[in-house]
């Protein structure tokens, strides 16, 4: 039988656990399955220079897939993007593979996983809110460019939630000066507002290289601001 009164520690304990896991969140998944990729960043950097004050691209594999490099030529580009992750797994590792490069404008992807994760809109919204905010209390007048997750052939099931969150984050994002919504996902939608399929490679989630081009010709104007200058 349970004790009428209960240690104050323990009554601690119980309470801060509670404020840790908000009521209905699911529980994220373990970051630390990550270690090698993250490892292996910062191994790339300790053997190459990183360019100064970049565009920093972050998040899951539809970052990771997307040869930033080759497509924004004129910009100083870094690409860390590790598939599978959710934005709670970009916040863990946050001060391995954001703060080291000291971003001058940050391109975002990721919530995809985490409505596949079964988590909610709501929970998406909190989480990038506290990216985006984490970003600014280091780096104040760094752009944050939110690619919206994408409406695709093998999650279409998931897309009301999906779409709900990019609702959700459009909107805090149009309160903010220095964060950007990109639609990337209305022109992905054919004109039975499905999925187009000639955007996908064979899983049916993963963007091929005509759904580079899309996303590629969508965000180009919004970064053509920090290209680097020719040399004289």
């Amino acid at each position: 039988m349970m004790p009428s009164t209960l240690p104050h520690s323990f009554l601690l304990l119980i309470g801060l656990l509670l404020l840790s896991t908000p009521a209905g969140a699911q529980e994220n998944p373990d970051p630390l399955r990550f270690a090698d990729d993250i490892a292996a960043f910062e191994a790339w950097d300790q053997k190459n220079a990183t360019p100064p004050q970049p565009v920093l691209f972050v998040g899951s594999s539809s970052i990771v897939g997307w040869p930033t490099a080759a497509r924004f030529p004129t910009l100083p580009v870094i690409n860390r993007g590790f598939g599978g992750s959710h934005i709670s797994d970009v916040l863990h590792y946050f001060d391995r593979v954001v703060q080291p490069y000291a971003p001058r404008a940050l391109v975002f992807y990721a919530g995809d996983n985490d409505i596949a994760g079964n988590k909610s809109a709501a929970q998406v919204l909190a989480d990038y809110q506290t990216f985006t905010e984490r970003v600014h209390a280091q780096y104040p007048q760094t752009d944050i460019f939110f690619i919206p997750i994408k409406p695709s052939l093998s999650r279409w099931d998931m897309w009301p939630e999906m779409a709900k969150a990019n609702q959700m984050i459009a909107a805090y994002s149009a309160e903010h000066p220095l964060l950007h919504y990109i639609d990337t996902a209305t022109p992905m939608l054919g004109d039975d507002q499905t999925p187009d399929p000639t955007l996908f490679v064979e899983d049916g989630l993963h963007l091929n290289p005509t759904g580079y081009d899309l996303w590629t010709k969508i965000v180009q104007p919004y970064l053509a601001p920090y290209a680097t200058p020719n040399p004289e």
